[in-house]
């Protein structure tokens, strides 16, 4: 930052003043004295001037009120400003407090305790509460509106001091005799601080001031010190909150009067006097420190005693009080701030977030890309790109993969381009508290140390280079040299930052750089310069300051210095070649020893003419040629960029009022005088003496003012000239194009055109009846919605191919903002197809869609994509369409297998006798059986149609599920499941048949070639024959058991008698034990002794299980002789009538001998017609009853 005085306003009768405050948020400014001084003060700016903002702008008082109450001195002032009260107090106790009523001020409340005398004032953050302190130790804290909340008496304790924590809930209290107690918000005492920074202080000390700052604009960086304390003595310190056992301490080596924070908390500004060895006497001078203890500048100010210091609210202006005068002083802050390619880089602190908010606004197009950084040191930029130097985060794993193990890097620079993209980052050990940056390299410099990197931006890489990229640290992009080195060129500066942290007497203050030139000033005022890219001490100079900013001009021949006071000198790094005449070597370029400027703040070189720069000095700027001045503009922006005879210049103060809305009024454009006297001859006295005065002082900017100026007025021949001086190709190539034309009025157009007035050039050319003219420059621009209008209007017919080129024009540039449906409506006039597919897919419009694939002639190249679409949104039948229409059968069938549409596959490689899709089908499924999905598979044969091979695997599971002894009811569904899919298999082998053998044979002969192909084709023959062997079996199994348990106990035993034509299906154990149940139950014990027999036969069973069925048959047949009580038909012989086999009921489990019975039409088996009448769906494959 930088400081100087600006403003002194003298106190009538030469009244002493004892303090001094500045209201933060309307700014008013309160200062009171002896003999009852009270005044309140307000400097306005008055501009009407754009340009003139902020601190330029001349400020008068538009208030001064002195306010009548008070009879002795006035010793404490202090601002409500959330309720625009004033609180003030004097030498004998009395407590006034002021409220504003139509722009005065007048009194409120009064209040005395004629006891004591006030000490201190506080108001709290939200302003609801004060608390005041007695010298006697008494304590009130009272409301904004006037009552009482508490009152205290603090025995034997002198009160100097008080102040509130930002969150009210903690008081501190200030004692006489320097110690400092923390008290709750009730009275209560907690603790008393401890003072660290008076160690070995000896003799009585008071306390300076306490101010805590309370957050109101952010902090600096997280976990921020902001509680100040001083003594009259000049020791500091500095804490993150009350309590803090490691506050910063501060030494300031001067008597402290008074103490207070800006308006941020960046900047604790320590005012009072210090001794000067040399004069004897005492100087007044304000200290300013950050934070965290770091001496920022110092300002001498004139006057016998200086009381107090107060901040203006935007922390640009600071008031002293001084014997009977308030002196002001302007700050220019450190803003974290850069230019780079038409953009403005700046970064704000927010309350509500700890990060750094860094603001990327591009002022060419006014938008603005924001971007939040954690602990932001600096930003500097420089060409098209900005570093961001910041410390590591640790919460987050670094991302870098080159930073060598086990070195955990403490900060970070981060390249950014223009919208704060970062391209790259580096972590550093060293603290890059000076960076600066050239087109190829950064550079940045610790006290100790500095680090260069030499920077690759992506799109300059090659191939080759891309593959390098993850190798550049160990090619030496990145190095580290000590200050105290004597680097000499070749590659020994290795990337060791182990050597950077070796102490050094004489540290770095600064730095700066060029793409050729890398100078490093010390504090001793030693400056080295080395040279780029090969880094090597070129030489040493000697200043006899300590630099605080230096800059290169543009061949790095010149140097300027602006020291730590404010003085801007110059020192030449290359010898001046002597002037053509001899006339000594710096006749051209004026004499830099001789040359010195005070209050510089700022300065920036012309990057086109090594002699040129700017400065500001104080509220002006100063434009130099050859260290000769031009008149002065008065203005306080910082200066972006000088090129072009243009100084751009941005007023940081102005956007840091309100830094997420920058406003385009807060970037000035300067030209310098060359320029604009140039205009003035152009404009004033002609073309002629103007191209004389240029070729005086020329200048390519110059050149091409003239030229611009001689199109105008269409002397093409001083035109041609100039824009051969100013090596402008374009332009010489136009001038020699206007030339070729004949009409005056033609030129003219063309001239408007090129100068941008493009609607007075397509008037000029309407005029000339030139519509195609017209329409041509709006092509050049793109403006095709003007093109249509011009399209439209003219008489006569339009050329087709230009109408249809500017509806697609206008519907890609509705696509491109995503409004598919005007696109839809303009693509469909421009009968442009691939747009129109890209529109409807977007819209998810997939008739539309549809209807596009059908109206496209065959093999067009976009069926193919529409296709694609189709696929990506599952809708099969129409990706099918597609392909097949641009004659892609096979990516019809790719996608049908995409889809799992396996029937619409195979159809489709039947149709187009493709032989792969027998093995692909095979593959997927050996695939799904391997992974044990069976019934996926069956799935995917079903849906193929191949429904034999589907039969098989479910025969397999019905099998395997019947050897686990599973529930038999869902035996009996897998079977009927693996009987549905070979009677889909017949129906299958019938319907090709009878396809092929349309018209030719009759059906019989059909149904028969079908019969003998079905035989030939199966290989597995109990599969086709006897689908539905499995299912009878345990339907039949399920029947007896279910009639057993109904009571139909002879139904039973018929159903039991049945099973034994399935003994390959269920096992005989349980067919025969079931037949011996049910015919005991039925009394039928011959029947039963038959089942025992057969049960004590069985192979299958061991001695020890048949034990227990003779047991149980010994035990039956000793009560009951093994006859059958009841006479019935004997089942077997009824059951063969004389065309062999009869049906047997499904429902009954009898055999049917009717000769009108019921037959399913999915199973074909039979019913009796009488007992199937109760049901709805057939009773074994449960499809529903005709």
């Amino acid at each position: 930052m930088f400081i100087y005085l600006s403003k002194k306003i003298a106190i009538p009768n030469n009244i002493r003043l004892k303090c001094v405050s500045w209201n933060k948020d309307q700014g008013f400014i309160a200062c009171g004295g002896d003999d009852g001084l009270l005044k309140v003060l307000k400097l306005e700016t008055q501009t009407d001037d754009a340009k003139l903002k902020g601190l330029a702008a001349p400020s008068n008082l538009s208030m001064n009120q002195t306010l009548e109450g008070h009879s002795g001195a006035v010793q404490v002032v202090t601002w409500n400003e959330q309720y625009q009260k004033l609180t003030t107090s004097d030498q004998n106790g009395l407590i006034i407090v002021w409220m504003l009523y139509k722009g005065s001020w007048y009194e409120e409340m009064i209040n005395n305790r004629n006891k004591s005398v006030v000490r201190s004032m506080s108001w709290n953050a939200d302003g609801q509460k004060i608390c005041i302190v007695y010298e006697d130790g008494a304590v009130i804290v009272g409301s904004v509106d006037g009552n009482r909340i508490w009152g205290k008496e603090l025995k034997g304790i002198q009160l100097a001091h008080v102040a509130w924590s930002p969150d009210s809930k903690i008081l501190l209290f200030g004692m006489a005799n320097g110690e400092v107690h923390i008290y709750d918000n009730q009275g209560n005492f907690i603790m008393k601080m401890t003072v660290s920074c008076l160690h070995n202080v000896t003799g009585a000390i008071s306390i300076a001031g306490i101010h805590w700052y309370a957050g109101s604009e952010g902090y600096v960086e997280p976990d921020c010190p902001c509680l100040a304390i001083c003594f009259d003595n000049g020791r500091c310190q500095v804490m993150r909150y009350e309590n803090d056992e490691a506050p910063v301490f501060i030494d300031t080596l001067m008597n402290v009067a008074s103490i207070q924070w800006n308006q941020c908390g960046s900047v604790l500004a320590l005012a009072g006097s210090l001794r000067s060895v040399a004069m004897e006497k005492e100087v007044n001078v304000v200290q300013f420190y950050t934070p965290f203890g770091e001496h920022l500048r110092t300002l001498k100010v004139p006057g016998k005693q200086m009381t107090a210091v107060a901040w203006e609210g935007g922390g640009l202006r600071i008031g002293l009080a001084v014997d009977s005068y308030i002196y002001f002083a302007n700050i220019r802050p450190d803003y974290k701030w850069g230019y780079c390619s038409s953009t403005v880089v700046y970064a704000y602190t927010k309350p509500d977030r700890q990060e750094y908010c860094v603001v990327f606004w591009d002022t060419k197009n006014n938008e603005k890309f924001v971007k939040y950084v954690k602990s932001l040191m600096s930003i500097t930029t420089s060409g098209d790109f900005c570093i961001l130097a910041t410390k590591a985060d640790h919460t987050h794993p670094q991302e870098d993969a080159d930073v060598e193990s086990g070195n955990n890097a403490m900060y970070v620079l981060v390249l950014c381009n223009a919208i704060g993209t970062p391209l790259d980052s580096k972590y550093i050990d060293i603290d890059p508290l000076f960076v600066t940056m050239t087109k190829t390299h950064v550079v940045a410099a610790s006290k100790e140390a500095f680090y260069t990197w030499q920077y690759r931006v992506a799109k300059k890489l090659t191939a080759m280079e891309i593959n390098q990229v993850a190798r550049t640290r160990k090619e030496g992009r990145e190095r580290v040299y000590h200050i105290d080195d004597t680097p000499s060129g070749t590659s020994e500066g290795h990337l060791d930052f182990a050597k950077a942290f070796s102490a050094t007497r004489d540290p770095i203050c600064c730095i700066t750089a060029t793409d050729k030139t890398l100078i490093v000033g010390r504090e001793s005022g030693i400056i080295h310069k080395y040279s780029l890219p090969n880094v090597a001490l070129v030489q040493k100079y000697s200043l006899n300051c300590r630099a605080y900013q230096l800059s290169l001009n543009c061949n790095s021949s010149r140097l300027a210095i602006i020291d730590i006071s404010g003085v801007l000198t110059f020192l030449d790094l290359e010898v001046r070649l002597s002037s053509a005449d001899g006339a000594g070597s710096q006749a051209g370029s004026g004499d830099p020893s001789k040359f010195e400027r005070k209050d510089v703040w700022d300065m920036q070189w012309a990057n086109d003419n090594p002699d040129l720069f700017a400065m500001m000095e104080k509220t002006r700027m100063y434009v130099f040629r050859n260290l000769d001045p031009e008149e002065p503009i008065q203005t306080s922006g910082y200066i972006c960029s000088f090129e072009d005879l243009e100084i751009k210049s941005v007023l940081l103060d102005e956007i840091m009022k309100d830094p997420e809305r920058p406003n385009k009024d807060y970037l000035i454009n300067f030209e310098i005088r060359s320029l604009r006297d140039s205009r003035a001859l152009i404009e004033k006295v002609g073309i002629e003496d103007a191209s004389q005065f240029i070729e005086d002082n020329p200048h390519p900017r110059l050149w091409r003012l003239l030229a611009e100026a001689a199109l105008q007025k269409l002397d093409l021949k001083t035109a041609e000239q100039a824009f051969v001086r100013c090596k402008d190709y374009q332009g010489i190539e136009f001038v020699k194009g206007l030339g070729n034309l004949q009409s005056e009025a033609m030129k003219q157009a063309e001239v408007a055109a090129y100068f941008g007035r493009f609607e007075e050039a397509e008037r000029m050319y309407l005029d000339m009846d030139r519509r195609d003219l017209a329409i041509s420059l709006r092509i050049k621009l793109g403006d095709w919605f003007r093109v249509l209008q011009l399209l439209k209007t003219g008489s006569g017919d339009c050329d087709d191919a230009l109408l249809e080129q500017a509806h697609n024009a206008i519907g890609d540039y509705f696509a491109d903002r995503q409004k598919w449906v005007n696109a839809v409506q303009y693509y469909l006039q421009g009968r442009n197809q691939e747009r129109l597919a890209e529109c409807y897919y977007m819209l998810e419009d997939y008739e539309g869609l549809e209807r596009l694939a059908n109206s496209l002639p065959e093999n067009h190249k976009l069926l193919m994509d529409i296709g694609q679409m189709f696929v990506t949104v599952g809708m099969c039948e129409q990706t099918v369409n597609a392909y097949l229409k641009c004659n892609q059968p096979k990516a019809a069938v790719d996608a049908c297998v995409h889809l799992n549409q396996w029937n619409k596959a195979v159809e489709l490689a039947k149709n187009h006798n493709m032989k792969e899709i027998k093995s692909l089908l095979g593959k997927y499924a050996s695939h799904l059986l391997e992974k044990n999905k069976t019934l996926e598979a069956v799935e995917l044969y079903r849906k193929a149609h191949h429904f034999l091979d589907a039969a098989k695997l479910m025969f397999k599971i019905a099998d395997e599920e019947a050897k686990k002894r599973t529930r038999p009811l869902r035996v009996k569904k897998l079977y009927v499941l693996a009987a549905l899919l070979v009677e889909d298999f017949h129906n299958q082998v019938k319907t090709a048949q009878l396809n092929q053998a349309k018209g030719k044979k009759s059906e019989a002969t059909s149904a028969l070639a079908g019969l003998l192909e079905e035989d030939s084709s199966s290989t597995d023959n109990r599969i086709v024959d006897n689908g539905w062997r499995g299912a009878e079996a345990y339907h039949f199994f399920l029947l007896a058991q279910r009639q057993l348990y109904e009571g139909y106990m002879e139904n039973a035993m018929n159903t039991a008698l049945r099973l034994r034509d399935y003994e390959d299906i269920i096992p005989p154990v349980e067919i025969y034990s079931l037949l011996a149940v049910c015919s005991s139950a039925n009394r039928a014990f011959s029947t039963c002794s038959q089942a025992f027999i057969k049960l004590e036969s069985l192979e299958s069973l061991s001695t020890d299980q048949r034990q227990p069925y003779e047991d149980l048959a010994l035990e039956i047949f000793t009560k009951h002789s093994p006859k059958d009580y009841h006479t019935w038909k004997e089942l077997d012989s009824a059951s063969d009538g004389a065309e062999g086999k009869l049906p047997s009921c499904i429902v009954t489990g009898q055999t049917i001998s009717e000769y009108q019975f019921w037959m399913c039409g999915v199973c074909k088996h039979c019913a009796l017609e009488k007992e199937i009448g109760n049901y709805n769906f057939c009773p074994l494959c449960h499809s529903p009853l005709a």
